[in-house]
């Protein structure tokens, strides 16, 4: 549920013009003719006050203004009425449940930040609330926050290969088996050459992890959380003023409720005749309704334009937030992507590095290693015979 406007009192019909349904015409007591549609909560004045047509369709009433015809107000919204039409909930008023309209989502079947965010949440770790601004502070901030996780992982995996090629380039320079000769020593020979080749390769893959990887996901909006600070306050404040405004509401209510409850009474006065001076004072009790009146419409209007000024920034800061998001989410997809295709090229080069040794184990020949071997260490020939007396 998005944001409304407080609406302004009923006042003295128009009787010369006929309004489209759903509209109807009021008077300020400064005699500015004002049109309200009572299904939208839109208004708009008529700058001559003289009557005239209002739009024949209205959009959401928590649409941008574009001027003072735009801004909701009055010198004497009722408060009977407000609660009608209005909810107002930590100093934000929305349209009433009960009374008003579902409102059209601004972006509908996207589940966009911008629809679902307006009302505060109750604090589950305390008696407060928590705005719903700062849930999605508190999302992306988590989200840096996974994305530092996920650098971390990587600088370890970096090391297990770092410590696996330190490991496989000690483990070829081993002597063992070193004498094996003909064929099978060319093999053996090969395999321990191979691990070599293997440690380099992952040596390299763990370089390119660093650089490709672990680096990017790293340093991936250095300066995140104090943009999101600098956002945070920026909403902050304008909450502030809402709330601001809204106690100035509430106060310059009150102050009318007194000045007509003033002029009631020194009526009634007057028409029991206890006072000489009560027709003088009626007049300046008037005056004083009137300024009430006259200041009590300054502060709605006031207050209507903070939470227009607050509505129009939440709708844009949470749509950046939502860009940002998915900026995040497919950063770090790419990159994961690349995670594997390094990962694929190492398997192909590793298994590079053992290929020689297949070929050369397919050649190893027992009967031809034999004959090299006797050929190169041979003693005689000729077998002994029997001893002749």
């Amino acid at each position: 549920m998005k944001p409304g406007m407080v609406p302004p009192p009923p006042g003295e019909e128009s009787q010369t013009v006929i309004l489209p349904p759903g509209w109807q015409s009021y008077l300020s007591p400064q005699g500015r003719r004002y049109y309200v549609n009572t299904t939208t909560n839109v208004n708009g004045y008529h700058a001559s006050g003289t009557p005239a047509h209002p739009p024949e369709t209205a959009h959401m009433s928590v649409r941008k203004s574009t001027g003072d015809s735009q801004n909701l107000g009055s010198s004497s919204p009722s408060k009977k009425q407000s609660k009608e039409n209005t909810i107002t909930i930590n100093c934000v008023t929305f349209p009433h449940p009960d009374t008003m309209p579902e409102q059209q989502l601004l972006k509908p079947t996207e589940w966009s930040y911008c629809d679902y965010f307006w009302a505060d949440k109750k604090d589950p770790q305390g008696n407060g609330t928590v705005a719903g601004f700062e849930l999605l502070l508190q999302k992306q901030l988590k989200g840096k926050q996974m994305q530092k996780e996920m650098s971390e992982f990587i600088r370890e995996r970096i090391k297990i290969e770092e410590d696996y090629a330190k490991n496989l380039a000690k483990l070829s320079q081993n002597s063992l088996a070193s004498q094996e000769e003909g064929s099978l020593g060319e093999a053996w020979a090969q395999v321990k050459k191979s691990l070599a080749d293997e440690a380099e390769v992952h040596l390299k893959f763990s370089a390119k992890l660093h650089s490709e990887v672990e680096k990017p996901l790293m340093n991936f909006r250095e300066n995140f959380k104090k943009d999101m600070k600098k956002c945070d306050h920026h909403i902050a404040d304008l909450r502030k003023q809402l709330a601001s405004r809204y106690a100035s509401v509430e106060k310059a209510r009150k102050a009318l409720t007194e000045r007509q409850r003033d002029l009631e009474m020194k009526t009634q006065q007057l028409e029991i005749k206890l006072s000489n001076k009560t027709e003088e004072d009626i007049k300046k009790a008037r005056r004083k309704s009137t300024q009430a009146g006259d200041d009590l419409m300054r502060c709605v209007d006031l207050y209507n334009q903070a939470q227009s000024k607050w509505f129009e920034e939440m709708v844009t800061t949470t749509l950046e937030l939502e860009r940002l998001e998915v900026e995040r989410v497919e950063m770090i997809r790419q990159h994961l992507c690349q995670y594997t295709q390094l990962r694929h090229e190492t398997d192909m080069f590793n298994q590079s590095t053992v290929e020689p040794v297949d070929q050369l184990l397919r050649k190893v020949d027992p009967a031809k290693d034999r004959e090299l071997w006797v050929r190169e260490h041979k003693t005689g020939s000729i077998r002994p015979v029997d001893m002749e007396i």
